[in-house]
Parts: C-alpha cells; structure tokens; sequence
C-alpha cells in the first residue's frame, strides 16, 4: 500500500486479571455505593456538576491511599499501565508512574459525562464495577480534529482510524488506559440500571 499511518494514538484495553475478578468487585461495589451514601461533599458537587449522578472527584479522590480494597485494585492497574508505557515507548529515565488520584463515577439514566481530558496527568483510564447490558462505552475523540480545515466529511462507512470518534465498550471486569491529552466522554446512560466504574490518574514524577 503507497499509504501509511503516522502518529497513531494508542489506547489500552483488557480484563483486570485473567480469572474473573467477581470477589474483587463485589467489595469495590459495595464500597462505591458506601462512599455515595457517606460523601456529603461529593453529593453536592455531583448535584451541581454531575447532573443525576455521583462522583467522587471533588472530594474523595485517592480512595487508592484510602481504602485496602482500592489498593489492591491500584496493585493490579500498576500492571497494565506498565504493559500501555512500554507500547507507547515512553522513557521515564527511571522514574516511575505512580498513581496519584482515583475516584468513584456512579451514572444512572440520562447521567453523562461531557468531553474533558485530564491536565497535570500522564496516564488517564476507567476500570469497570458495573456495566449493564446497553450502558455507554467510553467514547474517544480525534485529536486532530481541531486541526481539520476545509476537510470534507468522511463516509458513514468509514472505520478505524478514518473516523472523528471512536467508542471502546465499558466491560464489567475490565480497564481500559489512554494518555491523559486525549479528549473523551460517556454519552447519557439510556438505560435504568447503574453504570459504576473508577477513573484514575498516573503521574510522572
């Protein structure tokens, strides 16, 4: 082929372990849901912010130096995100990537999350507690695309990487890792049921 791809953005994604991790989200559910029912401050930021959902963001936002179960959830993501610095050939020059926020997203019907990107972070992602059947995936945007000038628009038949947005399903079990420049949303849950995930940061130090 006389055409090639340049620059590529890579995202991560994979199960948290390779046997299903129903123990490990059993406590992490029950401790997101805890935390929504204790966290006054969060509730009222999440009620300015976060229109029909919680977040724990403002408030409680390194569960992973808070709580053993967090802890043993940054153990295993410490993992991953080692495997995503070697895909992108990152030289940390010896100094590690070190988890520096973690926080709880609950998002139940119509609740979104608009377009943002995470400053001041190096590695960005979501690992998934909850994810019934038809909630929103995790939905990536070009990052050329404020770049684009008199560029017709591509064909709804296009794929990959010949479109302006890309949606990586939320699977229970599962993390997915970007770098933190890279703009992305969740659309508004049109389902019933909860969609509960944790976002957390890495930071180069």
């Amino acid at each position: 082929m006389p055409t090639r791809s340049l620059f590529p953005t890579i995202v991560y994604s994979a199960p948290l372990q390779t046997r299903p991790a129903h123990a490990l989200n059993t406590r992490l559910l029950a401790e997101c849901l805890q935390l929504r029912l204790d966290d006054r401050a969060g509730q009222r930021w999440s009620k300015k912010n976060y229109a029909g959902g919680y977040t724990s963001y403002s408030s409680a936002h390194r569960m992973h130096q808070i709580s053993p179960t967090f802890v043993d959830l940054s153990r295993k993501l410490n993992r991953h995100v080692e495997k995503f610095v070697a895909s992108l050939s990152l030289d940390l020059s010896g100094r590690p990537l070190v988890m520096t926020d973690c926080w709880v997203n609950i998002m139940p019907f119509r609740a979104a999350h608009t377009s943002h990107l995470h400053p001041l972070s190096t590695i960005s992602g979501t690992y998934y507690v909850q994810t019934p059947p038809g909630c929103a995936g995790l939905k990536f945007e070009d990052p050329r695309l404020d770049r684009f000038m008199a560029v017709p628009p591509s064909h709804s038949s296009a794929r990959g990487p010949a479109r302006g947005w890309a949606t990586l399903p939320a699977q229970t079990g599962h993390v997915i890792l970007f770098e933190s420049w890279l703009r992305h949303e969740v659309a508004a849950s049109s389902i019933t049921e909860e969609r509960i995930s944790i976002s957390f940061n890495y930071n180069w130090f």
